[in-house]
């Protein structure tokens, strides 16, 4: 035997012409026929396999059954108009949450403006923030851990098919560029080439940046001797401008720091990361997420 199927139109139905006492009321009450309260009234006895009502006269009275499904009906009925409610406040961006994942000079810059655009636009909104480097933060997007993950990846790289699942959102190309000492030998020049800096102790970012960097002083000839490496921007420039070794920096990682005692130089050739916003094709249906999506693009184009 199949369970029964109540429907929310049926109870409602069935609280009126238990509230009236007859079809005719119950239907003038909710704005139908008596025919049709007389026809919703068999369906949902015919769904639940038992009688509801005794029909006697010009009065109807209830069951057992029906006295029982006219008691729970008040907070099934409350509860669906909870959730209704609920529901529409998070389609109409009054309400909802985005779990956002970025690594940590996408949060420094491009997430703040886009949160506070967020936030003057949809006040219901409430976002959270966790960094991670890419592949973590993907990993944590499809895990179900994160709605949004802001993600990097650099030209050229074996891994381009990594995103093909997902829903990709283009936020800005970033151009790599070198950081030296301030008394260093190449602090005055504009542009040099990285084979110049062959021989020198190198400060080296997040595993991704690292990686990128040895690939690319390898494609010049030589392996970089990495003194030092750390995921903390600002401690890259701190340790460069020590006198302690050089580097090369995204210039979005640079916005965020004020360089002291280090000088910025072009490095040929000139290496550049794609930085995304990604999520899931579900998710990204979501009014809560997609608006975000919207205000990172805003905050990527400033």
């Amino acid at each position: 035997m199949l369970d029964p199927v109540i429907e929310a139109r049926h109870l409602r139905v069935l609280r009126a012409v238990a509230a009236t006492g007859s079809f005719s009321a119950a239907g003038r009450e909710l704005g139908c026929t008596q025919p049709a309260v007389s026809q919703q009234m068999k369906a949902l006895e015919s769904s639940v396999g038992t009688p509801l009502l005794v029909r006697g006269g010009r009065e109807m009275r209830l069951t057992q059954a029906g006295e029982a499904l006219v008691r729970h009906a008040a907070g099934i009925l409350a509860g669906l108009t909870a959730a209704e409610e609920e529901v529409a406040a998070i389609a109409g961006l009054r309400a909802g949450r985005v779990r956002l994942v970025s690594f940590p000079s996408g949060s420094s810059t491009l997430v703040p403006t886009a949160l506070a655009a967020l936030r003057a636009a949809h006040p219901g909104t409430r976002v959270s923030l966790e960094e991670a480097e890419p592949p973590r933060s993907v990993e944590l997007l499809r895990e179900g851990d994160c709605d949004i993950a802001l993600a990097f990846r650099y030209e050229g790289a074996a891994n381009a098919e990594e995103w093909e699942d997902l829903v990709v959102r283009p936020l800005l190309t970033d151009r790599l560029v070198g950081l030296v000492p301030q008394g260093h030998r190449l602090a005055r020049t504009r542009s040099i080439g990285i084979g110049e800096l062959a021989g020198e102790p190198w400060i080296a970012g997040c595993p991704r940046c690292r990686g990128q960097l040895v690939r690319v002083c390898e494609s010049a000839g030589f392996t970089p001797r990495i003194d030092f490496a750390t995921d903390d921007y600002p401690a890259v420039v701190g340790l460069v401008g020590a006198g302690l070794g050089v580097a090369v920096l995204p210039e979005l990682a640079i916005e965020s720091v004020r360089p002291k005692g280090v000088r910025m130089i072009t490095v040929e050739p000139v290496v550049h990361r794609e930085i995304v916003a990604l999520t899931l094709p579900d998710l990204a249906q979501v009014p809560t997420v997609a608006a975000t999506l919207d205000q990172l693009t805003k905050a990527a184009t400033r």
